[in-house]
């Protein structure tokens, strides 16, 4: 990797997810321009595209998982491209015991660890506040339960990997491959954007890569438990995601 021009990472106070106003995005501390990177890494494979970000960031690259089928895709792929490669998910406490589950088969395949991010000690105790929350205000729990402590694990890092893809939603039919995520005020990088259902499947397959058993019994996208349901075949990505309502993401893809 001698040559690379590494990201300098942002102080702290810069960060839009610490208390300091968003800095402009830079990479050895030149602005750059996100919408030139972003051509240049939308023409890269999903493989290729993880690589570029881990030979660029290096240590300051996490990977958010959230034990979903695309977070399997990209837990298999980052280990075969870097084995020390660093992940997390957010725990709201009310997760399904399913994504648990996967969790622990994905630890036990790779030998790798996820970072537990959680503001609470324990589950239980993470699990009453978020369904009290829920109950008095949804929008805020979304935004207590998952963006703020996104915002934690984020803290101080140049570049977060997510899973979503454009075929998800409307809200994300326009999302890079890599740009400046405004949110968080760092780089992300979204290497399955131009992915669909087959391909993630095939991949799956392919390499046995284990999965949330949760999708085979009719949940395309898994969240927390109060708010995901089953739904129909073609229903859509999204849907049984806050069934009932018109809110289609969190807080922290869009």
């Amino acid at each position: 990797m001698s040559g690379t021009v590494l990201p300098t990472p942002m102080p702290a106070v810069a960060h839009a997810n610490g208390n300091g106003r968003a800095a402009p995005p830079t990479i050895k501390g030149e602005l750059v321009d996100p919408a030139e990177l972003a051509a240049e890494v939308d023409g890269l494979s999903a493989a290729d595209a993880v690589a570029w970000a881990v030979e660029r960031f290096q240590r300051d690259l996490r990977f958010a998982v959230s034990f979903q089928k695309t977070s399997s895709v990209i837990v298999d792929m980052a280990y075969r491209i870097a084995p020390d490669a660093r992940f997390f998910y957010v725990d709201t406490g009310v997760l399904f015991p399913e994504t648990y589950e996967t969790r622990d088969a994905l630890a036990d395949r790779y030998g790798i660890e996820f970072k537990r991010i959680a503001d609470l000690p324990g589950t239980a105790q993470a699990g009453e506040r978020a369904a009290n929350l829920l109950r008095l205000d949804p929008d805020a729990c979304c935004a207590d339960r998952k963006v703020e402590l996104m915002r934690t694990a984020l803290d101080e890092v140049s570049c977060w990997v997510s899973g979503i893809r454009r075929v998800d939603s409307q809200t994300r039919a326009d999302a890079p491959k890599f740009g400046w995520d405004e949110r968080f005020g760092l780089w992300k990088l979204n290497p399955l954007a131009d992915w669909d259902e087959k391909q993630v499947w095939n991949y799956i397959k392919d390499h046995h890569v284990p999965y949330n058993p949760l999708h085979d019994q009719g949940y395309p996208s898994i969240g927390c438990m109060p708010c995901t349901t089953a739904a129909p075949n073609g229903a859509g990505e999204r849907a049984g995601r806050w069934a009932g309502t018109d809110r289609t993401e969190c807080g922290i893809n869009g």
